[in-house]
């Protein structure tokens, strides 16, 4: 009896678990957006001659990876309305949040894939008329993308489990989705082994991806 009733717990929460999921993958592709701009430019910056620009960077780059996450999601859903009068909802606190943490790793990404390309690359550039910008854009970065890749791919599943810390606030993603459920019917043996399942399975496929991306460019 107790088997069955397990069952139908598990049966008629999988496809609210499945839309906390979505949520879940929304919010990681846009701070895995947010992230790639932020920390192109940043990690672009961190190497750049300009010193104030560079040394902003830096601080920007330190602070975000030496403070919590969670403290950092504190801070702009509870604390930034009390300084700016602003309304901010849980929604954009969550991917704001997510995406400028996830830029300062990706900053540090970008900026190690830069400096193991040769200094000739740049040298050739230059010779050839191109200026600063134009011989990053079109020399070293493409060659930097792919050797950054396998990097990037560890920092986009940190970023997907990372992503179940927005639970705090009330987001309704898929670690939150499993909490109210498991409230309402106590199966938390079978709902937490069924959300850890579907992690598995999003953290599998982006690995699959990036795999995927190694093999098309030739990463050695």
């Amino acid at each position: 009896m107790i088997f069955c009733l397990n069952l139908w717990v598990h049966y008629t929460s999988l496809p609210l678990l499945l839309e906390g999921a979505l949520i879940t993958i929304k919010i990681t592709v846009l701070s895995i957006i947010i992230g790639l701009a932020v920390g192109l430019l940043s990690g672009t910056v961190r190497i750049s001659n300009i010193k104030f620009l560079r040394i902003a960077a830096m601080i920007y780059i330190n602070f975000m990876r030496g403070t919590p996450l969670l403290v950092q999601l504190f801070f702009i859903y509870f604390a930034l309305p009390l300084l700016t009068g602003l309304k901010i909802s849980p929604f954009f606190s969550a991917i704001f949040t997510c995406g400028i943490n996830s830029g300062a790793y990706i900053a540090e990404i970008f900026r190690a894939g830069i400096q193991s390309i040769d200094n000739g690359q740049m040298e050739a550039g230059r010779s050839l008329g191109l200026n600063w910008t134009q011989t990053m854009k079109l020399v070293i970065m493409p060659q930097a993308f792919k050797r950054v890749i396998p990097p990037l791919g560890n920092e986009f599943i940190a970023l997907l489990k990372d992503s179940s810390l927005v639970s705090v606030i009330g987001f309704e993603e898929l670690t939150r989705r499993g909490q109210l459920i498991i409230a309402r019917t106590y199966g938390s043996m079978e709902i937490w082994l069924s959300v850890a399942i579907i992690y598995l399975i999003m953290t599998l496929t982006i690995s699959r991806l990036v795999s995927y991306m190694e093999t098309k460019f030739e990463i050695k």
